[in-house]
């Protein structure tokens, strides 16, 4: 099927109608991020994508169905100026939109973020004419065309560990006329060919803040990264670089997840029940239920982030009722049931997992429940601490 001869009018229009709704969200304060949205052509960097069917198939799974051009035009050109994320790759194979397939489940590995929050990363990391900046995670390259037209593209560097990936962006991002610094590097490490940079952006997310980041950063310099881990708790940091390996800075409200580098990614831990075989069959009444991180609430959002701190190495997971801790580097694990309208609590290994998650809940309490905005991170040489006035330092893992 050949494209509509009216492509450019209709994705014209419709740039110009989601400028204007996110303008209306509050999105677009700063008028030439505006001008960005309305000239950026979202659609020449999403040939393919998947959306969710509207039903699960018999195994539970979701439905994933292709959409390109040639599948359903209307859909398409919509759905690539909606505010929504396009996943475009699942468990890093990369599909054949000629001849695309429904998928059932998989694990998203690759997506062009929703334009509302790539302009929010861009505003939120302060970034301003004259500014050169790094970013971490070229994927469709669209975020990466956004900063090249604000910035122009002399002053974007953009890198991507996935090379067909970067590959597809490039030839993407050229077509439009847009010609930043590309290069298939891993975001742990950043760029050093192009350092220093005035700021950093990074579209994933990290267990610490990678030290190559902070060199790369001139002083004064701005990072804006999402830290993430193992419980698949986040938040999001813009830090402030000293000159002499350090930076601080506060966390950022918001509910924002990025996906894992992957080398940062969660190991896999095998089945729950063998892990749960092995814990003490006496158990005792569980002093926070396992909903106050589990929750689809902002507080739990921002709970699990806290807790994740306190097991950095523990991963979660829910059989029937039971919610299961693993923790693969230590050998520890805990199971939380309910029971009679408690949850019991079993726990064994060198590490109690629950109990640890059981301080940070109290802590949180005790100092009346402050928000992302209260805590600080420090990053120095040897150490990363999340802080707060009225609650004990919380260590990230190692870089």
């Amino acid at each position: 099927m050949m494209m509509p001869a009216d492509l450019e009018t209709d994705a014209a229009r419709l740039r110009e109608a989601m400028a204007k709704a996110l303008a209306e969200d509050g999105v677009l304060a700063d008028p030439g991020w505006r001008a960005a949205v309305e000239t950026a052509p979202r659609h020449a960097f999403v040939p393919g994508f998947y959306l969710p069917a509207d039903g699960r198939d018999g195994q539970g799974l979701t439905v994933w169905e292709p959409v390109t051009a040639e599948v359903d035009y209307g859909r398409w050109l919509a759905a690539a100026y909606s505010d929504t994320t396009l996943i475009t790759q699942f468990d890093g194979d990369e599909p054949d939109w000629k001849a695309p397939q429904v998928r059932h489940g998989g694990a998203p590995t690759s997506s062009s973020t929703l334009p509302s929050l790539v302009v929010r990363m861009w505003a939120d990391a302060d970034v301003q004419e004259g500014h050169t900046v790094l970013e971490i995670g070229t994927g469709t390259g669209y975020s990466t065309a956004l900063a090249c037209e604000r910035l122009g593209s002399a002053d974007v560097t953009s890198i991507e560990v996935d090379s067909h990936r970067l590959e597809q962006a490039a030839s993407a991002l050229y077509g439009c006329g847009y010609t930043p610094t590309l290069a298939v590097a891993d975001g742990l490490y950043g760029y050093w060919p192009e350092a220093k940079f005035d700021r950093i952006v990074a579209a994933c997310s990290f267990r610490a803040v990678p030290p190559a980041l902070l060199a790369q950063a001139r002083p004064g310099g701005k990072i804006l990264l999402t830290l993430s881990g193992w419980l698949y708790g986040y938040a999001r940091v813009l830090l402030t670089v000293d000159g002499n390996g350090t930076a601080e800075g506060h966390l950022l409200g918001g509910t924002v997840s990025f996906m894992s580098a992957r080398m940062h990614a969660a190991p896999v831990f095998g089945n729950p029940a063998h892990w749960a075989a092995g814990l003490p069959e006496t158990g005792r009444a569980a002093r926070h239920s396992p909903e106050r991180i589990t929750a689809a609430t902002k507080e739990a959002f921002h709970l699990r982030f806290l807790a994740q701190s306190a097991v950095p190495d523990a991963q979660m997971t829910a059989v029937g009722e039971t919610v299961h801790l693993v923790d693969v580097v230590t050998g520890s694990a805990a199971t939380l049931t309910p029971v009679e309208g408690r949850w019991e609590v079993h726990q064994g290994g060198p590490v109690r997992l629950w109990k640890r998650i059981e301080r940070v809940l109290a802590a949180y309490d005790e100092a009346g429940q402050p928000g992302p905005e209260t805590f600080t991170l420090h990053v120095y040489d040897g150490g990363q601490h999340l802080r707060h006035r009225h609650l004990p330092g919380l260590p990230l893992p190692r870089p």
